[in-house]
């Protein structure tokens, strides 16, 4: 019976090697494809930033680099405001992005194309909790990246069919 036990464990324990052993060789020779230059930009705000409205207000965002690198989070307050979460990821050389927000719907926006010097221009694909396209929602945004310690962000948004800027310039957080 001992002896039975024993075959079984050590059975266990081999196919438990084979199985860890094929995952690494898959991932070995399966690499994620390169998301670009845009996806490039935006891991590189990680950190914290500010802005200074022109109502005086501040609005804080911060950037981290999660999911083994294929996701960027942003966290994006304005006083007085509960925060925006909005998540961006490669998809292929494009980059694509779910944005949370206070609105209560989850627009998903995907650039163009590759990055086109130092912006990013992302254009609305579809939402997640709206009864139409007529609801108030974030249609586009565009991301300017004018050196290491500054960018700007230009959300659109779209609400009985008129669209709606918001600029925010940002500085990085000393």
């Amino acid at each position: 019976m001992r002896t039975r036990f024993l075959s079984s464990m050590l059975a266990a324990g081999a196919l438990l090697a084979v199985v860890a052993l094929a995952g690494s060789a898959a991932r070995a020779t399966s690499p994620v494809p390169p998301a670009g230059a845009g996806f490039d930009h935006l891991k590189a705000l990680t950190g914290s930033w500010q802005a200074k409205m022109p109502d005086g207000k501040v609005t804080h965002v911060s950037y981290e680099v999660d999911a083994a690198g294929t996701a960027v989070v942003e966290k994006l307050q304005s006083e007085g405001e509960p925060p925006m979460v909005t998540v961006y990821y490669p998809d292929g050389s494009q980059v694509m992005l779910t944005h949370y927000c206070t609105l209560g719907n989850h627009p998903r926006m995907r650039t163009s194309g590759a990055a086109a010097g130092d912006s990013l221009s992302f254009a609305f694909v579809d939402a997640t909790n709206m009864k139409g396209q007529n609801d108030a929602h974030m249609h586009g945004l565009k991301l300017t990246f004018a050196d290491a310690d500054h960018f700007s962000q230009t959300w659109v948004m779209k609400k009985d069919g008129k669209e709606i800027p918001l600029t925010f310039n940002f500085e990085r957080s000393k």
